[in-house]
């Protein structure tokens, strides 16, 4: 390092970190294109899925209770006696199939309940409910 002095003649020490920036930058560069490339693997030929494999997807059940207390399975509307039913129908086809409660937040609770008994009546144990997530969360 050598000192120099500007042009009133005073001594200033000075290093210039604009060369050490741009090295920082192009290592950082090539770190970058380097990881990526090296996350793409070796190329396979992957096995086809099979039909039984894409039967046994969960199809998820969405039962909503409107303001009015009327009940909807996946949009279709549909009395307590026929979502019943209805769901029997769909716990055959998949056992372990998920089931969705929506609940307008002016519905009254006994009719979101009512939902809820007829789920525990057909052992549907995979049951949630759907919530809005808080403001500011």
């Amino acid at each position: 390092m050598s000192m120099r002095a500007d042009s009133d003649g005073k001594a200033y020490d000075d290093i210039n970190v604009t060369p050490m920036v741009d090295l920082y930058l192009v290592l950082l560069l090539i770190f970058i294109i380097m990881t990526t490339a090296g996350l793409q693997g070796l190329k396979v030929n992957l096995p086809k899925e099979s039909a039984a494999t894409s039967q046994a997807k969960k199809k998820i059940q969405a039962i909503t209770v409107s303001s009015e207390g009327k009940i909807f399975l996946n949009t279709v509307p549909v009395s307590l006696a026929d979502l019943e039913t209805d769901l029997t129908r769909a716990k055959g086809e998949t056992p372990d199939m998920p089931v969705v409660v929506r609940g307008d937040s002016s519905t009254q609770y006994h009719a979101v309940m009512d939902v809820l008994n007829v789920c525990a009546k057909l052992g549907i144990t995979q049951v949630a409910l759907a919530t809005k997530p808080l403001k500011g969360s």
